[in-house]
C-alpha cells in the first residue's frame, strides 16, 4: 500500500481488483464483467482462509489489508471488495488507508433492496460476523427510513456453497431451518 500522502500513478489499462474470501465474489465479478466488458479484473478469492464470517473483526481486517496490498502491488486501479464480512467489517479502513480507491458490496446490495422492496419488509441472510456488524441494517434504512429488516445468520451457508452443495436433503433443511424467520416475518426482499 502507498503511505499515507504517497500517490501511485495508474492508467486505465490498469485491472480492477475484486476479492472474497472465497469463491462467492465470483458473481459479484461476473455482474463486473457484464457492465464493464472493456476491463481487465483480477480476482482474489482468499481460500485458505475461508469463511470470514467466523473470524474476529481484527482478523478480517488483517486478511483485508493484506489482500488488498497485494492487489495494489499488481497496480490494480480500483479495489472492489465482493465479502460481505471484509465490506462490512473492514471497508472503512481499507476506503481510508488504501492507495487506491476501495468500494464493497453492501450499499449497492442494500439500495437494490430497498428499491425492489413493496412492503419495507427485508431480510438480510449472511455469516454471523456480517449479521452482528448490523451493516446492511444501516446501510438500507439510509435508503429506506420505514423498512424493517430481519437479519438471520446462516453459517453453514458458506461451507456448502465451497464445497459445491447447492442442493440435496441436506441443503434443503439447512435452508428451512435458516429461512424460518424470514417467511415468518413475511419479507418480501431478501438480501
Amino acid at each position: 500500500m502507498a503511505e499515507r500522502g504517497q500517490s501511485l500513478t495508474y492508467n486505465m489499462c490498469n485491472p480492477i481488483g475484486v476479492f472474497d474470501s472465497g469463491v462467492g465474489g465470483l458473481t459479484v465479478l461476473r455482474a463486473l464483467r457484464r457492465r464493464l466488458p472493456g476491463e481487465r479484473f483480477l480476482y482474489v478469492g482468499d481460500t485458505a482462509r475461508v469463511p470470514y464470517g467466523t473470524k474476529s473483526p481484527d482478523a478480517v481486517l488483517r486478511f483485508s489489508r493484506e489482500i488488498v496490498a497485494f492487489l495494489e502491488r499488481r497496480r490494480v486501479k480500483l479495489v472492489v471488495v465482493a465479502c460481505n464480512t471484509a465490506s462490512a467489517l473492514a471497508l472503512p479502513h481499507l476506503a481510508r488507508d488504501g492507495g487506491v480507491p476501495v468500494i464493497g458490496v453492501i450499499e449497492p446490495g442494500a439500495r437494490a433492496a430497498a428499491r425492489a422492496s413493496r412492503r419495507g419488509r427485508i431480510g438480510v441472510i449472511g455469516t454471523p460476523a456480517t449479521i452482528r456488524s448490523g451493516a446492511y441494517g444501516r446501510a438500507i434504512r439510509r435508503h429506506r427510513p420505514d423498512a424493517r429488516v430481519y437479519e438471520q445468520a446462516c453459517p453453514l451457508f458458506v461451507p456448502l456453497v465451497e464445497e459445491g452443495w447447492r442442493d440435496g436433503a441436506v441443503v434443503e433443511a439447512v435452508a428451512r431451518r435458516y429461512l424460518a424467520p424470514l417467511h415468518r416475518a413475511w419479507v418480501d426482499t431478501v438480501i
